[in-house]
């Protein structure tokens, strides 16, 4: 869903010039009860997409309203306000007015919604929050620590029953909102006696192991020493056949190396299976 041409022309975007299009948002007129439940008809009965655009048009200063109340997270008001009319078209795009309520009502969910994943997806590189209830935790128990700061056991337990999840999960998402991204790198201004070293410095790489190195390219070159020898027991039909079947790029197919050894697609599936089966006996002695 697009914005009209006029609109277009007047309404600045909030990546470009944030103050302009809060002014500009402001000085679209809100529609009234009828006007919105006419525009919600045409669109919901002829999918006029002038009247979706009047729709949203007139509803973007309540995103920014709501946007601004999620500013204690750190992100740019632009891009919750952009998330927010993401929200707001999904809204418009739903909304029924023979339910009976406004559109504003109905819209908050959807423009919250997109708002929180928002967040969630941007807040820290590592997410904190990927289930429902630990989404819904999040959000509530950062506003709740505002209040309180660290929580006691009587605090958590109390948020873990109005919410409905284990203490034990309060406990956890207060340790991870308490948490901050460390770079895995230390950076140019970092040096050894001012700060405290980069994870690169200390973490083990258990890949860069010399002797698991060597134990597994030994183990990889036996795997492949048995493995010939069980291929160099088959007869030399059988052998071809496994190792185009599994072995080669492109693989043959069944059709094909019935065609070429001039037998059924199925006596070829049995050769196939019968050395298989053989393979496994000598690979397991």
């Amino acid at each position: 869903m697009t914005l009209p041409i006029e609109a277009r022309l007047t309404l600045p975007a909030p990546v470009s010039n944030l103050d302009a299009y809060i002014e500009a948002v402001n000085r679209i007129p809100v529609l009234d009860a009828e006007e919105e439940r006419q525009l919600a008809r045409a669109w919901r009965e002829r999918r006029d997409l002038e009247a979706a655009r009047r729709l949203v048009l007139a509803h973007l200063r309540f995103v920014v309203y709501i946007a601004r109340g999620y500013l204690g997270y750190g992100l740019p008001l632009g891009d919750l306000i952009q998330e927010g009319n993401i929200g707001l078209m999904k809204a418009v795009k739903r909304f029924d007015p023979a339910m009976g309520v406004r559109l504003v009502s109905f819209a908050v969910h959807w423009i919250r919604a997109e708002i929180h994943e928002f967040i969630l997806r941007n807040w820290r590189i590592v997410k904190v929050a990927t289930t429902k209830a630990q989404r819904k935790l999040f959000f509530n128990l950062r506003r709740a620590k505002q209040r309180l700061g660290w929580l006691s056991r009587d605090e958590a337990r109390r948020i873990a029953a109005d919410l409905g999840v284990p203490e034990a999960e309060v406990v956890e998402m207060e340790r991870r909102l308490a948490a901050h991204d460390v770079p895995f790198d230390a950076g140019p201004e970092d040096d050894d006696e001012g700060h405290r070293p980069a994870p690169v410095a200390y973490l083990e790489d258990r890949g860069a192991d010399p002797a698991e190195q060597v134990a597994q390219a030994e183990w990889e070159a036996h795997s492949r020493a048995r493995l010939h020898a069980a291929l160099a027991a088959l007869d030399p039909r059988s052998r071809d056949i496994v190792t185009r079947r599994w072995l080669a790029e492109p693989k043959a197919t069944l059709q094909e190396l019935a065609a070429e050894y001039g037998i059924s697609i199925e006596r070829v599936r049995q050769i196939e299976n019968a050395a298989i089966r053989k393979m496994r006996m000598q690979l397991a002695a």
